[in-house]
Order: C-alpha cells, then sequence, then structure tokens
C-alpha cells in the first residue's frame, strides 16, 4: 500500500507542478477557443491541460518501475507498455484537437487505433464472467472488438461529462477510487496477483485527476480539454480490461467455494464491463441519451449542444458548484455502491444504505424547487436567504406606510425612470444635490437632480 501511495503522490506532484507552465504555454500556443453557445464559463480560458495530465502519468510509471514490490508488474506483465503506447497516441490527438479542432471522425478513428495498440500488446479481453454460467473464453477477434467498442466508450463518456469546471477530473478520481480498492482487494485478499496492473492504473489515474483538480476547480484556470478527458478515459477503460478480462475466475475457487460463487464475487467488475462502467454509470448514461436525443434531431452523434445532464441541472437553479457536488455525489454512490456489495452481496443494510442515499440524492435534485424558510425564532441563527419571509413581511410593512403618507407606489418610491432615481422617503429629498427636510421636489427638480449624478 505504501508504494501505490507513493505513485498516487509523485504522479499529483508532477500534474499539479506542470499545470501552471502548461496553462501559461497554451495561452502563448493560443489554445484558447472563443466562448462558444454551449459553453457556461464567461471568459476564454486556456485548454491543453492534458499535457501535465500525461506527464503526470509518466512519472507514475517511471516511479512504479523502481519500486520495490511494483517493479514486478512491467516484469511479469505488458500491460503498464501497453497503456502508456496507447495514452501517448490518444494524448497527442487530443492536443491537435485543443489547438486545431479536428473533426469529429479524425478523433473517433484515432480513438479505435489507440485501443487497437493496447489489444497487440496484450491488454485485451479473453474471456467474459457469465452468471449462473461460468467464464466464456472470446475468439481473438470477439475480444478485439469488445475491447475496442468498451474504450471507445468510455473515453466518449468521460469526453461528454466535461461540461463543468472540475466535474469530469472529479468524477473520475472517484471512479478510480472505488476501482483502486476493489482491484486492490483482489490481488491481497485473494493473492491473485494478475490484478496488480488494474490497482497501479487506478492509483495513477487517481494522481493524474488530483494533482489536476486545483487547478480547474470553479471558477477554472484552466481546462484538461479533449488532450486531458480522452487521456484519462483511455486509462479507466485499460484498468477495467485488464481486471474484467485477464482475470480468471477460477483462481480463486479456494476461497468461494466453486467457479460459480467465484463469478458471483466478480459482480462489480462484470457490471462495468457490461453497462460499460458502472462506476461512471452517469456520464455512460449522458452519452446514451446525447446520441438518441442528437439521432432523434436529425443531428449528428458527435454534435455539440446544451442538453447534457449538468447542463440541466444549471437550467432548473442550480448553481455551478452545486451541480458539480450533485454529480460527484451520484457517481461516489454508484460505484462504492458496488464496491460494498462485491465486499458483503448478501447484507440487507448495503441495499437499504443505497436507497436511502438515492432518497437523498434525489432531495437534492429537486432542491431549487423548494424555498426552504426558516420560523421567525430560528431566522436569527439562519442564512440570510431562510429569511425571506420576515423581509418581505417589513417591506411590505414600509410601502404601506411610505403609500400612504407620501402617495408613492407600493414598492415605496416615485416612478421608475432615469430622472427619478433621487430617494424621497422619509420626507428627505434632493434638489440639485443639496438636501431638503420636510420637502418634496418638484418633476424638474428631480431631472435635474438624476442628470447631476
Amino acid at each position: 500500500m505504501r508504494e501505490y501511495l507513493l505513485t498516487l503522490c509523485v504522479t499529483a506532484a508532477v500534474t499539479y507542478l506542470l499545470t501552471g507552465p502548461v496553462r501559461k504555454f497554451a495561452i502563448v500556443a493560443g489554445a484558447m477557443p472563443e466562448i462558444r453557445a454551449r459553453d457556461v464559463h464567461r471568459e476564454p480560458t486556456p485548454r491543453l491541460g492534458g499535457i501535465a495530465m500525461f506527464f503526470g502519468l509518466c512519472a507514475g510509471l517511471l516511479v512504479a518501475d523502481h519500486l520495490t514490490n511494483l517493479s514486478e508488474v512491467f516484469e511479469t506483465s505488458n500491460e503498464p507498455r501497453a497503456l502508456l503506447s496507447g495514452a501517448a497516441l490518444i494524448w497527442l490527438i487530443g492536443v491537435l484537437d485543443d489547438k486545431f479542432e479536428i473533426d469529429a471522425l479524425i478523433k473517433l478513428g484515432g480513438q479505435m487505433i489507440a485501443a487497437g495498440v493496447m489489444v497487440m500488446q496484450g491488454l485485451t479481453i479473453l474471456w467474459l464472467p457469465v452468471p449462473g454460467v461460468g467464464n466464456v473464453a472470446l475468439t481473438q477477434w470477439q475480444g478485439t472488438l469488445l475491447t475496442v467498442a468498451l474504450v471507445v466508450i468510455t473515453i466518449n463518456a468521460v469526453n461528454f461529462v466535461d461540461g463543468l469546471d472540475g466535474l469530469a477530473a472529479g468524477m473520475v478520481c472517484i471512479a478510480s477510487a472505488a476501482f483502486f480498492m476493489y482491484a486492490y482487494r483482489i490481488w491481497f485478499s485473494y493473492g491473485i496477483e494478475a490484478a496488480a496492473p488494474a490497482t497501479l492504473f487506478a492509483a495513477i489515474l487517481m494522481g493524474m485527476c488530483l494533482g489536476f483538480l486545483p487547478h480547474n476547480m470553479h471558477p477554472a484556470r484552466i481546462f484538461m480539454g479533449d488532450s486531458g478527458s480522452m487521456l484519462i478515459g483511455l486509462v479507466l477503460a485499460a484498468g477495467a480490461i485488464s481486471v474484467t478480462g485477464q482475470i480468471d475466475p477460477d483462481a480463486m475457487d479456494l476461497f468461494s467455494g466453486s467457479e460459480r460463487d467465484a463469478v458471483h464475487q466478480m459482480v462489480p467488475v462484470y457490471i462495468p464491463l457490461l453497462m460499460p462502467l458502472t462506476i461512471i454509470a452517469i456520464p455512460a448514461a449522458d452519452l446514451v441519451l446525447a446520441i438518441v436525443r442528437r439521432t432523434w434531431r436529425g443531428q449528428s452523434p458527435f454534435a455539440a449542444d446544451r442538453g447534457h445532464l449538468h447542463h440541466r441541472l444549471l437550467e432548473i437553479g442550480h448553481s455551478h458548484s452545486r451541480a458539480v457536488l450533485i454529480m460527484y455525489f451520484w457517481s461516489a454512490l454508484i460505484g462504492f455502491g458496488a464496491l460494498a456489495y462485491s465486499v458483503n452481496s448478501a447484507s440487507m443494510w448495503i441495499v437499504l444504505g443505497v436507497v436511502g442515499l438515492s432518497a437523498v440524492g434525489l432531495v437534492l435534485l429537486l432542491l431549487p424547487r423548494f424555498t426552504p424558510r426558516a420560523p421567525r425564532w430560528a431566522e436569527r441563527f439562519v442564512p440570510p436567504r431562510y429569511r425571506r419571509r420576515r423581509r418581505l413581511r417589513q417591506e411590505a410593512e414600509a410601502a404601506v406606510s411610505a403609500r400612504a403618507e407620501y402617495g408613492t407606489d407600493a414598492a415605496g418610491a416615485e416612478p421608475r425612470g432615469p430622472e427619478t432615481r433621487t430617494p424621497v422617503a422619509a420626507g428627505v429629498s434632493r434638489v440639485n444635490g443639496a438636501t431638503a427636510l420636510g420637502t418634496r421636489s418638484h418633476p424638474l427638480d428631480r431631472r435635474k437632480a438624476g442628470s447631476s449624478r
């Protein structure tokens, strides 16, 4: 565990320290696109944050290669090299897109090539654990097609959800944390060394996201761009492929009792493969809804719009920060709920806890629909936004008294206009900048006073 923590910290530190210089480089290189109709930020913000994340990935792999225990992963498996090859290719495509806005079909082709490069080096799905059946061996073509499809779906799911400051990095960090705990449990609890690469990938991915988040939280100083979103999507997919399609559930027979029980132990792994990822089910659902929505309108599935889940949270009244936190909450609930179910699938307390937290999440989603008000005796102890009832009552009483005494409107002021902005409350009027008590100024005088301001 200490070596994993060291790798995570080095990755986070390198990513964090490089993000500042990368931001300056992005500004000089002109990687600051104009504000688009679907954007929620108001000022041009540099992209290319994926450069710092990629070098953080390289630093994490380099450190892990020189550690006592983690170095065995590089000696016994070719998966780290396969990950680095695919990540370098997808990162290069993302950098070009951040600078030159390449076509969506070209990006899709690059994603498939990057996935194919990883497959050629051994990072592929060999079999699938099917509930009630056991292991289902895949042919070479079946494994290749399924691996490429999983990588492409995961990359685009993360890319689609990257619409608010800190959203994609935070959600992927939460997903990788849940995945790290599960893969670590398989390795050390069951003694299966084939889970070591997936555990390493998850630790490095957490470091990449944690190092970039301080620069990307609202208001963001830099965006990760496609160079970052596609990169972390590929790393997350590589970990899922490694732990799902490389680990044989037969190796867990001594601990589970039978192959069928072993398959049930793999529930949180093969569910991510089929959905395709439970730990990022929210981005995956957003991806499916976006494709259906755009196809129904006769648009390209890759045509950008403002119909994503995070955009809808903003439309119903949530603030930027609260929308991001709500997405964090649902990602953590699904990811760690699956993790808890894998530890003890027979416990009803886990199911009840997930159901209860889901109810809390629904209340948070509908929070803008409600206007909670504190009772009068508690108004002095709550923030001012919950004291509206008392404030409205006081304003209404003041308006009634002012109208009865001075003949003003219901708001307690003269009719609005550029010539009548001078206050006349309490019998105090301002004539040509001078104050007179107990008199009311003539409209012409008020017009002069307003123009002098």
